[in-house]
């Protein structure tokens, strides 16, 4: 089912915390746009995905005079209450996100999660950010391990695991602690097990059987900081101050700007998000 609506008047701050009544907006085409200059004014940014991170993506656009139209297939999206316009289909609903990919002025992603064939097929009908290749790295971990070791970055140990035996060998490699989780789809603790001797190996292959697996070597650290980066398609980047994450229960907690580090740590960490050749 196809539902594509707007507010009147334009969306405002105010207008995503109390929407008001919509009313039909007829579809537009628009041509796909390679051009580094920033987006306009009044411009429609499509977004896959219709969570609380699609919710407040929609709220920051609302700020800078953008509109958001937001595709998810679950018609109790939160972002809906906040966005300009969106659509309600599966993934999979080609003739949705074609219509979807015209009516917009450049798409991106609320969560890692989307499919990769609907980027690549997203990509024939506009602007996509970052693109499929990108995403496809995002949604395994053995990917992101591989990419990030082939441009130096330093990352703890790390070996695919694809059966008992395997496992073994990773073990004898690696060592313990180590964690063993599977290569996707796991996030808040989920999809993994720290295996922290030997005689908990069993246990822990039988609780993730079924899927790729990756043996990771356990990483003391005193924090843990994330960097958000921006890059044109120029090359020039952007980026936030890093933030210092507090996890509760395997779930992020806080997020604190900036971290409470010495500010060549900081420099230090953008340095490596800037070494990431991602579009």
């Amino acid at each position: 089912m196809m539902m594509s609506e707007t507010k009147t008047p334009e969306p405002k701050i105010s207008d995503a915390i109390a929407p008001e009544t919509m009313t039909t907006k007829t579809i537009t085409t628009k041509t796909i746009t390679t051009e580094t200059m920033p987006l306009p004014i009044n411009s429609t940014i499509g977004i896959l995905g219709g969570g609380q991170l699609g919710r407040m993506l929609a709220m920051a656009a609302a700020k800078l005079g953008m509109k958001t139209h937001i595709f998810c297939p679950d018609p109790d999206s939160p972002a809906f209450e906040v966005s300009h316009a969106h659509t309600i289909a599966q993934y999979d609903d080609l003739p949705a996100l074609e219509v979807f990919a015209k009516s917009v002025d450049v798409v991106t992603y609320e969560f890692e999660n989307v499919p990769v064939e609907t980027a690549q097929y997203i990509a024939q009908f506009s602007a996509l950010a970052p693109d499929a290749n990108t995403l496809s790295i995002s949604q395994d971990r053995l990917l992101e391990k591989e990419f990030l070791q082939n441009l130096d970055v330093d990352i703890c140990a790390f070996e695919p695991v694809n059966s008992r035996a395997e496992l073994d060998v990773a073990l004898k490699k690696i060592g313990t602690p180590a964690v063993l989780k599977t290569t996707r789809l796991g996030y808040d603790g989920k999809g993994q097990r720290t295996i922290m001797q030997l005689h908990e190996a069993d246990k822990a292959f039988e609780d993730l059987a079924g899927a790729p697996l990756i043996l990771e070597a356990f990483s003391f650290f005193e924090m843990e900081i994330s960097v958000i980066i921006a890059r044109n398609k120029d090359g020039k980047t952007a980026a936030f101050d890093p933030a210092e994450n507090i996890h509760k229960n395997h779930i992020l907690h806080t997020s604190t700007v900036p971290a409470s580090l010495l500010p060549m740590i900081l420099e230090q960490a953008i340095l490596i998000a800037e070494k990431l050749p991602m579009r």
